[in-house]
């Protein structure tokens, strides 16, 4: 299948210049309604939905093949290089923050700058990193998450999200999650939050930004900090926005710390 159908590819704007948004985990392309528009008039806007998310075509997921951020990483080569692109701003959100470190650790040509959105290289602590979890807390959310998604959704999604005083966005992303199809999901979970992608930061000679949200239960400071002493030539900015999502709960201060940056 096309690689543009099979990932629900969408371009916008009228740029010279290329901008590519990838959503986090439970999510899809609209998670970012807020502020690709902000974009379309000096870049051309690259959205898509990875495999199981959104739009994009289920019957291209092989759980034998989609075992390791690697091979998300692939697709995003895959649009890039279809579509033509290089030199790309990428910007991802969450786990595609990793997706974008793999990518261009694969194909630096493809990317001009990356700009990582909550990002994390391991969940899981080890000795004196800090990742934000214990290994026991990881296997009891993918436990809980195996038997029960919808319910793991439900309790999960307005944690991620943080601001309790607006529940109308833990709401939306318990809807995103509850939307993407179950059994794709788990796998994505069980790839996602079990990867240690740290020994590939020093890898990466394409320029990023590290921005990192305050009071966020999924990378909290400590990670977003020890991305950027382990990104050479990074830049680092903490939001004020609180949570895992500034892309739904402060799209303003996110769209200005992006456009500040590249």
């Amino acid at each position: 299948m096309p690689v543009i159908k099979k990932h629900n590819v969408h371009i916008r704007g009228n740029g010279d210049a290329v901008i590519m948004f990838a959503h986090g985990f439970g999510c899809d392309q609209n998670m970012w309604r807020h502020v690709a528009p902000a974009f379309e008039r000096t870049h051309q806007v690259v959205l898509f939905d990875h495999i199981g998310a959104g739009d994009s075509d289920l019957s291209a997921f092989d759980p034998s093949e989609y075992t390791s951020l690697s091979r998300y990483a692939d697709d995003v080569i895959a649009i890039l290089r279809r579509l033509g692109k290089q030199q790309a701003v990428f910007v991802g959100h969450s786990v595609s923050a990793m997706i974008g470190v793999l990518a261009a650790n694969k194909m630096p040509e493809l990317f001009s700058k990356l700009v990582l959105v909550g990002p994390s290289p391991c969940y899981i602590n080890d000795g004196d990193y800090f990742g934000g979890f214990e290994r026991s807390d990881i296997n009891s959310l993918l436990d809980f998450l195996e038997d029960n998604y919808l319910g793991w959704s439900q309790a999960m999604a307005p944690a991620i999200m943080g601001n309790p005083d607006r529940p109308e966005l833990g709401q939306e992303l318990t809807s995103s999650f509850c939307r993407t199809d179950p059994k794709i999901a788990k796998q994505f979970a069980a790839v996602t939050f079990l990867s240690d992608n740290r020994a590939d930061l020093d890898k990466c000679t394409v320029p990023a930004l590290v921005m990192q949200c305050s009071d966020d239960v999924i990378a909290p400071i400590e990670v977003g900090k020890y991305m950027h002493r382990h990104l050479r030539g990074s830049s680092f900015v903490q939001l004020k926005a609180t949570g895992h999502c500034p892309n739904l709960s402060a799209p303003e201060e996110t769209v200005a710390a992006i456009k500040s940056y590249i």
